[in-house]
């Protein structure tokens, strides 16, 4: 007790010590704990510099465009390097090479559901969930290949319980429970814009996720890191809980990420026009970054090349691939070594006893974001994708980047590998293939080569 004390008086975190002094049995031994968590000489640091300043995105001079393997390889040597790859992104998956990490920690809440954004119903016709997709997935491919692929789960403080509960119920579906690897998100305190940090509620430190960045260091304090290490794991194939679309494991992006030698690689989509919601892919120092299309200057986004395509084309849906080593160095201090990013936001209080919840921005979270590991990286690469294979996003209820546009893309995906099939399907028409039978576009021709009509409908 005397030793927290001495480090909030150094950190001038007197909310939190007068909080201190007031609370005895369960609540003191609790509210402790989440004070000793924190690295509170480094929150004094991170306050100077992004609390008690507002930080500028500065935006290089020397910014270009960056390269990246096309969708089609242009020349013979590209068709080569292509068939290597994903002989070689098949035989990594077959040895054990690959785990497959998905960012889970959301609730639904921007869906209009009050439960983990992983158990929203998604698919057009079952309605699977979007965690029975990807295990029935990660289901098929593991048999495809013939090696179970670990599946590891970021959750949140708020939502793990029920994730885990929600797996449980489902024993599953169908994969071993020694397969699928929950861990939590990290935290970081939220902090006033004086610079103090404060209790949400009585014996309750405010704290507010760390953002997708947070991923590296968590699979680090999990244990995670060391154990697929020890399993001969060597890349981490990551994507987002709201993307069903998404391929969990991509045999060729795996095995060019290989060959390429590359630490961290990146899916990158043609933009639809200069201001999408992606992040730009980006050169500067010779290094890769990616600069947030809210940061993008209005001249950099709308600039064309003679063809009359957007120079800066490539844009991030947020599809890595990740090599372990690469993640063990960045996290070895035992501090996340990513910039961190602002975010203003009102935050509930505890003041005078009574929860106040303003009604303007009175606090800063602090959120480190898994693309700033880009420009850390020794090596990097990006592959061109096309979006209507890999990405459908569920953000909202209806509109854009809705689970209207996502279950129609679904189903416009399925129909696809029907006619790949042989099999006739009206446009438009409502689809749904189980994914642990149709993994890929080989999988629906085998799958449908010997079936009669009445099955189908599976």
């Amino acid at each position: 007790m005397e030793a927290l004390e001495t480090i909030l008086e150094r950190n001038q975190q007197t909310i939190l010590l007068d909080h201190l002094k007031t609370l005895s049995g369960e609540k003191l031994e609790n509210f402790k704990k989440q004070l000793q968590a924190v690295d509170w000489d480094y929150i004094t640091t991170l306050t100077k510099e992004y609390v008690l300043q507002k930080p500028v995105t500065a935006i290089p001079d020397d910014l270009s465009p960056a390269p990246f393997f096309p969708l089609v390889p242009r020349t013979d040597e590209q068709k080569e390097l292509y068939a290597k790859a994903k002989e070689t992104g098949k035989a990594l998956i077959s040895a054990g090479k690959v785990a497959a990490l998905t960012v889970a920690g959301g609730q639904g809440t921007r869906l209009g559901y009050n439960a983990p954004k992983g158990t929203f119903p998604i698919t057009p016709v079952r309605k699977k969930t979007l965690f029975q997709y990807f295990a029935e997935s990660l289901a098929r491919v593991s048999e495809k290949y013939g090696f179970q692929i670990p599946w590891l789960i970021m959750t949140s403080e708020l939502n793990d319980a029920d994730t885990r509960a929600f797996f449980k119920k489902n024993d599953f579906f169908g994969l071993s429970e020694e397969s699928v690897h929950f861990f939590t998100q990290g935290t970081m305190p939220a902090i006033r814009y004086d610079g103090k940090c404060f209790p949400a509620e009585p014996g309750s430190l405010a704290l507010a996720p760390d953002g997708h960045g947070g991923t590296l260091l968590a699979l680090r304090k999990s244990g995670l890191l060391d154990a697929m290490k020890k399993a001969g794991v060597e890349y981490i194939s990551y994507f987002q809980v709201d993307n069903p679309l998404v391929p969990v494991v991509n045999p060729f992006f795996i095995g060019l990420h290989a060959l390429e030698k590359s630490e961290m690689s990146s899916i990158m989509l043609a933009k639809t026009n200069a201001f999408e919601k992606l992040g730009n892919f980006c050169i500067t120092n010779g290094k890769l970054q990616i600069i947030e299309y809210s940061d993008m200057p209005k001249e950099l986004a709308e600039r064309t090349n003679p063809d009359g395509t957007l120079s800066f084309l490539a844009g991030s849906p947020a599809i890595h691939v990740i090599t372990l080593d690469f993640v063990e160095r960045l996290t070895a201090t035992g501090r996340l070594e990513l910039p961190w990013h602002r975010a203003d936001k009102k935050v509930a209080y505890l003041e005078n006893g009574e929860i106040i919840t303003p009604e303007e921005p009175n606090a800063v979270k602090l959120e480190a974001f898994i693309f700033d590991a880009l420009p850390l990286a020794n090596r990097t690469m990006i592959l061109e994708a096309d979006r209507k294979e890999c990405f459908a996003p569920t953000k909202n209820k209806t509109g854009v980047d809705s689970v209207e546009s996502c279950r129609e893309m679904l189903a416009a995906r399925d129909a696809r590998r029907l006619r790949l099939a042989g099999i006739q399907v009206p446009e438009g028409a409502v689809v749904e293939l189980s994914p642990r039978d149709v993994f890929d576009d080989e999988d629906a021709a085998n799958f449908f080569r010997n079936l009669v009509p009445t099955a189908y409908g599976r």
